[in-house]
């Protein structure tokens, strides 16, 4: 599937302005695991590929796997293995030694779980508590946090620790804002009558809903904390 214009240029906002907000969360997660040379990773909704390159500086073999064409072909571009879905059943010749699954669909997880090696890390996360997260908020509420705690009991696997990291998103200004939450995916903006999204509203929304948050220098920050959950397959 080719990727639209909307939808390159949606991605391409996602690559160049919103992706690089979680690397606090990828950093963290990898210390924790110690992530290094000769480790395979397996990288759930990869986006253009930043947590793979950031795994490959370790040394690491990671591969993505990323659905939307848009991200995936980024990803692709910057040399990186990304698949359009989830290894099949049987695993592959070496399994992978970890899975990374960042707000996880329970679907998703269940069958990316058979290509990860037995004793092999999942690592779950998502927003962290309401109070501490401000991005829900400015989107209108977002999606609420998955329990992830429950989602590691409901794939069978043995919890091994968990964390806290402080992940803000701060933009140059409010326009780099509204581009970059917008190439989230999470703003429920309203349809029009055809069922098109007025993209032309969503940003005035957005910008509007961020001006509490723009500081004397017209940049915006806006602090969250995420919450990411280890378990072990048995």
């Amino acid at each position: 599937m080719t990727p639209t214009p909307t939808a390159t240029l949606v991605a391409r906002d996602w690559a160049e302005i919103q992706e690089r907000m979680l690397v606090p969360l990828y950093e963290a997660v990898y210390d924790r695991l110690e992530v290094g040379p000769g480790d395979r990773l397996l990288d759930l909704d990869c986006g253009a590929g930043l947590p793979l390159l950031l795994a490959a500086g370790r040394g690491a073999v990671a591969t993505g796997v990323e659905a939307d064409p848009a991200r995936r072909a980024l990803a692709r571009e910057r040399l990186l293995e990304v698949l359009a879905a989830p290894p099949e059943p049987p695993a592959p010749p070496r399994p992978y030694d970890a899975l990374l699954a960042f707000s996880p669909a329970p679907a998703a997880l269940d069958a990316a779980l058979p290509a990860v090696r037995r004793g092999g890390a999942v690592v779950l996360a998502d927003w962290g508590p309401a109070e501490r997260c401000t991005v829900p908020s400015v989107l209108g509420g977002g999606p609420a946090p998955r329990d992830l705690d429950a989602l590691v009991e409901r794939a069978g696997l043995r919890p091994d620790g968990s964390g806290r990291v402080f992940c803000p998103f701060g933009y140059a200004d409010v326009d780099s804002a509204v581009r970059g939450l917008l190439s989230t995916g999470l703003y429920d903006a309203t349809d029009d009558a055809d069922g098109a999204a007025d993209v032309v509203l969503a940003e005035k929304e957005l910008a509007e809903a961020l001006h509490p948050f723009e500081r004397s220098d017209g940049a915006v920050w806006l602090p969250n904390i995420f919450r990411y959950v280890i378990a072990r397959v048995e």
